[in-house]
């Protein structure tokens, strides 16, 4: 019966996708990218010699994919023979990442009907499947298990109050013993999986901090940002939102003078920035529009451009983190593998571990208002060795739970051999 209300359910979330894509910019890419796919996959597997090996990667969506990378890159670079497909269900993965030039064939996951993991399947072959974090997708993984394909889950995290852990989820229950080994991030998911009778597990953390320590080692240097730094703390404000800068614009005219920031938006909406620019009473500089001479004037540089955050930790003595005033918190852990301490918001950072951890540790502050929020930095500012004793708290957090990689890819080699 559950089966049956499971098949249901997927077949009118394709159907109110479908529907949301007449209205939807985002459901539309989905929608639309999955059209012809069977054809695409197919000319993919006919590219490539019939006995081929193929690992499947798949991730939800872009969070997902970078926390999966370490372990694409590493099944890479160990087993070259392999050839590998990286599937997403979101277009904000998808569409982001279509062109990684780590997999061999990128796509868009059908959705999880039995004819759509039948064919997925048939057509590709894969011999190893990687579902990362919250991945379990019924029919997928019934179908990939009935033709011998070794199943793993990785950085994966149980909470209490999850279906499998009900008197009534039994059957999603039974997809957690489909898995070869499901390698978890911490001791109480592993005992909730016990608790439901599943010993295919073990903890090996979470492969986002092998990410971060990756990209903090090839990050790219910023001679400009040089220019930018005098005998001033700096804060990184990453990631903010416009309900972050509420909360910032008043603590950074407070503290001019005595504090520089490097800001890097979420989004880049030029009209916000315009407005930030005018709301802040020191120099701020765009770095699309900045010079030498600017720059060492300047109270403040404003990244109006994508993808250089994770360079900038380097520069900066703290960080504040956006999006926990808002939806939810952004990446911490790339400021604090830096050796950067964190101030965040005090709403939206719950469900994310790290975050309580550091907080515990007092590497970390979440933060209510702007009056927090001020009173946090005017101590860091006034008291450097307390600033950097929470940084060295973070770096060491960080570098303490690499090895995630190296767990998963030992389990690998273990199912090789077989």
């Amino acid at each position: 019966m559950t089966s049956f209300f499971y098949q249901a359910g997927i077949q009118a979330l394709k159907a109110a996708m479908s529907v949301g894509a007449l209205f939807s910019s985002k459901m539309r890419l989905g929608v639309e990218g999955r059209k012809g796919l069977q054809q695409k996959l197919r000319d993919f597997r006919n590219r490539i010699p019939a006995d081929a090996p193929v690992a499947w990667f798949h991730a939800a969506s872009l969070g997902e994919f970078e926390q999966g990378r370490p372990v694409m890159e590493a099944f890479r670079k160990q087993y070259p023979d392999y050839y590998i497909v990286l599937s997403f269900f979101s277009p904000s993965g998808y569409e982001v990442r279509k062109n990684y030039a780590g997999a061999d064939f990128i796509c868009y996951i059908p959705f999880d009907t039995v004819a759509g993991s039948k064919w997925f399947l048939e057509i590709l072959k894969p011999a190893f499947a990687f579902f990362i974090k919250y991945e379990f997708w019924y029919n997928f993984l019934k179908e990939l298990r009935s033709r011998n394909c070794h199943i793993i889950s990785f950085s994966a995290i149980f909470r209490p109050g999850q279906i499998f852990f009900k008197p009534y989820g039994g059957f999603y229950r039974s997809l957690l013993s489909c898995f070869d080994h499901i390698h978890v991030q911490n001791e109480e998911s592993l005992a909730l999986l016990h608790q439901v009778g599943i010993r295919n597990c073990s903890v090996a953390g979470d492969t986002r901090f092998d990410r971060v320590m990756s990209i903090a080692s090839a990050a790219a240097g910023r001679p400009e940002i040089v220019s930018f730094m005098d005998d001033r703390p700096r804060l990184v404000a990453g990631s903010v939102w416009g309900n972050d800068m509420e909360v910032l614009v008043p603590v950074l005219n407070q503290t001019r003078g005595r504090l520089k920031a490097i800001i890097a938006p979420h989004e880049i909406r030029k009209e916000q920035i315009s407005m930030w620019v005018k709301s802040l009473d020191g120099k701020a500089v765009l770095y699309s529009e900045l010079s030498e001479h600017n720059l060492a004037m300047a109270d403040y540089l404003i990244i109006d451009n994508i993808g250089m955050l994770s360079s900038l930790y380097r520069y900066g003595d703290m960080a504040f983190i956006g999006g926990s005033f808002g939806a939810g918190l952004h990446n911490i852990l790339e400021a604090a593998t830096f050796g950067l301490p964190v101030i965040f918001g005090a709403k939206g950072y719950h469900k994310f571990q790290e975050a309580k951890d550091l907080i515990a540790l007092k590497g970390a502050v979440a933060v209510s208002d702007t009056g927090e929020t001020l009173k946090q930095m005017e101590g860091w500012i006034s008291n450097p060795e307390q600033m950097r004793l929470a940084g060295s708290i973070c770096a060491g957090y960080v570098a303490q739970r690499t090895g995630a990689t190296d767990a998963v890819m030992g389990m690998v080699a273990q199912l090789i051999k077989k």
